[in-house]
């Protein structure tokens, strides 16, 4: 007897994609939002206990109260108009400065060996460090704020990049060049896609880092932000100010983080073959 031939391809069982039932999102929907209502309920009874006064340390109500007056006066639309509008200039100069910049050195040691000190220098400045010298050559306004929020982004997304581009399997290179491609064509088609993964990494990262200079750089120099909003409540002693405008500026990360750049960074794993997880 002879062995059953295997079955067509196109009749062999492919594997099912896994999704989820409206009972595990929920469940896991919980389970992030578990240690927030655990703070919550740490800092309501610790301030009870402790008799703290506002101008110290508010409690939860005082800030829902704050958030509210916020909200129905309008400052906090301002603010936050303010703040999102300098991060998506400043992330955008970033992507297109720091892209072209990170596949060029990717793809030439001679042109990674050359810079690669003075990237590892300016490293440690990026972001923050810069605020005094923005403000001097930029002014008060979005000009200083915009700058540092592309200096911060700039070096993560260029150090990313380039790790990204020196993934690229090197007969896949090796083989566009000897279809003759061009520079250009290598640069859309093969070198950036390769690279794209640890792109948008660099991407979540840098963002990170550009939000956090976008708040240090509002409360020094500008009149409109979130950041500008932490520092007019302390010049008020307005503790309950604060520590909204540091809730709003934690909820509006991890939203962008987690329904924006972790979904995007997962698709785009997942859309180049990487098996990695992405959290």
């Amino acid at each position: 007897m002879t062995a059953a031939a295997p079955p067509p391809a196109a009749l062999r069982a492919r594997p099912r994609r896994r999704t989820s039932s409206p009972r595990s999102l929920l469940g896991s929907a919980l389970w992030f939002l578990a240690p927030f209502a655990a703070l919550l309920a740490v800092w309501a009874a610790v301030v009870a206990a402790t008799g703290v006064p506002m101008r110290i340390f508010p409690q939860v109500t005082d800030v829902v109260r704050a958030l509210f007056e916020m909200t129905a006066s309008g400052e906090l639309f301002v603010h936050l108009g303010a703040s999102l509008r300098r991060v998506l200039i400043g992330s955008a100069l970033a992507i297109v400065t720091a892209l072209p910049f990170g596949v060029a050195l990717g793809a030439s040691p001679r042109l990674s060996a050359f810079f690669a000190p003075l990237l590892r220098f300016s490293v440690a400045l990026a972001g923050i460090a810069w605020i005094p010298i923005a403000t001097l050559w930029l002014g008060y306004g979005d000009g200083a704020v915009i700058f540092i929020v592309w200096n911060a982004m700039f070096f993560a997304l260029t150090y990313n990049t380039v790790l990204g581009v020196r993934r690229i399997p090197l007969p896949l290179l090796r083989a566009a060049r000897s279809m003759g491609t061009g520079r250009l064509r290598m640069f859309w088609e093969v070198l950036l896609p390769g690279a794209l993964p640890s792109v948008v990494t660099g991407l979540r990262v840098g963002l990170g880092y550009g939000w956090r200079g976008l708040v240090a750089a509002e409360i020094i120099a500008t009149s409109a932000g979130l950041g500008y909003a932490l520092f007019l409540a302390q010049k008020t002693f307005s503790t309950d100010v604060i520590i909204a405008s540091m809730v709003i500026i934690g909820l509006l990360w991890l939203a962008m983080d987690r329904l924006l750049l972790a979904p995007l960074e997962r698709r785009t794993v997942q859309r180049w073959g990487m098996t990695a997880g992405v959290s």
